[in-house]
């Protein structure tokens, strides 16, 4: 009975952990809505005086540590034995999952057309494309597949050309990645083979840390799709929801990396939150995030109980407050800190062009001059790629 209580007590916080991170945490906000990369930061200060933001770490940290003490009961492994039954089937063929979903991804962009890897990312040429198709079709073999890693790569320095490092930052974990994994998935040498996961899991991990600090920085990009998407926010005033869908993006993330229950139904609440943001947001969304999700998907049903950054760390209680304290330090501060060092302290911010990756809602339009630039403060968005 004890065991129950304790599994419901954990599906109870996990269903408030999804509940605070659900819609824009889960849709990249360069696809849907005006934004300006060079444009000045809100400053750190204004993050670390949010009430918001203490209270989503609250919630976070007794998430958390509830799932520690049920991970270091006997139900802990009660639940991850089932979780196991559960994703049996997959886990068997999970290479065959991962290498598929990643060649479905580059035909679906081949077949879009006009981007490099993502839908922020446009280019008009059509060497890319066909260079997307190329890589899909590397990755069905297992000899060609670090060639399909090379690729990926070299799609992001081509992208180089056109948009700006800060840009690109977004995508270069999962990228490294995704790339890494099929170098080593490849590898006939075993103790190089089993760390393919493990590069999957950190380039998603990272990638989700590092776009989650948009919500901190520049939370007035989110304001145009709160405003055509109200339920979003689940009633929520936009200002509360933005900082708690920020944090939840950020320690689901660190979630990847921690215990394996904490990363496993860390995963499975990404994935419902991604899957849930696909109907606001469409195929966009969908063939955008498909990467993403394959790899939390691996993670959810993923049967070790590695724990291979600190294990010790790790399976201490002190190590949740302490392990996320020094992730947002380390992620705040590059993040900032790369901002100032490309672009000043004043920031680059340029002409309010207006350019998004949607149809905007008629009876919500985006701003597309100067008194609409005022109106979003620093939101507005990158110049289109450079011919």
């Amino acid at each position: 009975m004890s065991g129950i209580r304790d599994t419901g007590r954990l599906l109870a916080a996990l269903a408030l952990f999804i509940g605070t991170g659900a819609g824009p945490a889960a849709a990249h906000v360069k696809w849907f809505a005006p934004y300006i990369v060079g444009a000045p930061p809100q400053p750190i200060s204004s993050m670390l005086s949010n009430a918001w933001f203490w209270i989503g770490i609250a919630l976070v940290l007794v998430f958390f540590l509830a799932t520690r003490a049920v991970e270091k009961s006997a139900g802990g492994e009660v639940i991850l034995s089932g979780l196991d039954r559960l994703t049996d089937p997959l886990y068997s063929r999970l290479d065959d999952f991962v290498r598929v979903v990643v060649g479905a991804f580059f035909i679906a962009i081949f077949a879009v057309g006009g981007v490099y890897l993502t839908p922020d990312l446009k280019t008009p040429s059509e060497l890319i494309s066909w260079m997307q198709l190329l890589i899909a079709m590397l990755i069905f073999f297992r000899t060609t597949q670090p060639l399909a890693g090379i690729g990926i790569v070299l799609l992001w320095l081509l992208a180089l050309r056109d948009y700006d490092i800060f840009h690109l930052l977004d995508y270069l974990a999962l990228g490294l990645g995704v790339a890494v994994y099929l170098v080593l998935e490849a590898s006939p040498k075993e103790k190089w083979r089993q760390y393919r996961f493990q590069a999957l899991r950190w380039g998603v991990a990272i990638a989700l840390m590092w776009s989650s600090l948009e919500k901190f920085a520049y939370p007035d990009w989110f304001y145009p799709l709160v405003v055509e998407k109200p339920f979003l926010t689940f009633g929520m005033p936009r200002d509360v929801f933005i900082p708690m869908a920020g944090i939840a993006e950020f320690t689901m993330g660190f979630g990847l990396l921690w215990t394996p229950l904490v990363r496993r139904l860390s995963a499975i609440a990404l994935f419902v939150i991604f899957n849930a943001a696909v109907y606001p947001f469409g195929r966009v969304d969908l063939i955008g995030h498909a990467l993403i999700m394959a790899v939390i998907v691996s993670i959810a049903a993923d049967h070790t109980r590695d724990e291979p950054l600190m294990p010790a760390f790790e399976r201490m209680f002190v190590g949740v407050p302490a392990g996320i304290a020094a992730a947002l330090v380390i992620f705040v501060s590059s993040y900032w800190g790369l901002h100032i060092a490309l672009y000043g302290h004043e920031g680059t911010a340029g002409p309010a062009i207006y350019h998004t990756t949607h149809g905007p809602d008629p009876d919500h339009p985006h701003p597309t001059d100067a008194a609409g630039h005022a109106e979003l403060g620093q939101a507005g968005a990158e110049p289109p790629p450079k011919p």
